[in-house]
């Protein structure tokens, strides 16, 4: 497209209302927000649009864009594709989904009747209370070429950054993000767990741990994974982690998840006294 694209929003959650503002923040013109069926949604939607001056659009309602992002969850984009299938005139319109286990062939429906299709998927986490920024964020990008360099363009406006991805390794592109936020908060409130074993609150815990938790990811970022790795595995210390196993099993579920990280830590990091500790792992 050689001018930027009228954008639709087809779901106003968490990551359809940051993309809304940020889109509009990079110049682009929003005509419709599309919210569910749901008073809650309807009220998101409303908000939403008010904010970046587009209109609002209730589900089954016509609208025009020339480029339409589904923004809704994974189980409900072939859906929303079917229901909008026969509200637009799709031929030489883009549409694109932010899901980032599956691929484009999720909107299936709206390349038959003419549209390029493509997965977009930003690497950031979306919670309530907190809008990121989408600046330097990468986006993973498969599908019909014609939407890809549309998708590529918008993300360089944005201020991110994109990289191609192929369909099939999209489950496992999406497995490695869940490690990167969701998982680590699981590990960190299971951290929280263990502090409080230690007499701590979780409130103390978390502002406690968030200066080592800072120099890890520094050191991380700077020096790789072998050289920002410290404590007991890597100095082979087997009898400070039996102590360390000993103690956990007085908290349900922090024993198991020590153990499945210190394997892993044995598998893919410097570690001293290898045999002894494989062998304490096992048991």
């Amino acid at each position: 497209m050689a001018v930027k694209p009228r954008i639709a929003i087809v779901g106003p959650g968490r990551l359809g209302s940051a993309l809304a503002l940020e889109l509009r923040r990079a110049g682009y013109r929003l005509s419709a927000i599309v919210s569910g069926n749901s008073a809650a949604s309807r009220r998101k939607a409303q908000a939403v649009a008010r904010r970046v001056h587009a209109r609002w659009s209730m589900p089954g309602t016509p609208f025009d864009a020339d480029l339409v992002w589904f923004c809704v969850p994974d189980r409900e984009i072939a859906l929303a594709a079917r229901q909008l299938g026969k509200l637009v005139e799709w031929k030489g319109r883009i549409a694109l989904h932010s899901s980032g286990a599956l691929a484009s062939d999720e909107l299936q429906v709206l390349r038959r009747r003419g549209a390029a299709v493509a997965s977009v998927h930003p690497l950031m986490t979306f919670v309530r209370r907190s809008v990121p920024s989408f600046r330097g964020v990468p986006f993973a990008l498969q599908g019909d070429s014609a939407a890809l360099r549309a998708a590529g363009r918008i993300v360089r406006d944005l201020g991110a950054e994109s990289f191609s991805i192929s369909k099939n390794r999209k489950p496992a592109y999406h497995a490695w993000g869940a490690f990167t936020s969701p998982l680590l908060i699981a590990l960190l409130v299971t951290a929280e767990r263990v502090a409080r074993a230690a007499g701590l609150s979780s409130a103390e815990a978390r502002r406690k741990m968030m200066p080592i938790l800072r120099q890890t990811l520094a050191n991380y970022a700077k020096l790789g994974p072998a050289e920002a790795f410290s404590g007991p595995i890597v100095r082979g210390d087997a009898q400070v982690v039996r102590k360390h196993l000993s103690e956990l099993k007085k908290i349900p579920g922090a024993g198991e998840v020590y153990a499945a990280l210190a394997r892993a830590a044995l598998r893919y990091l410097p570690a001293g006294n290898r045999t002894e500790l494989e062998k304490l792992l096992r048991k």
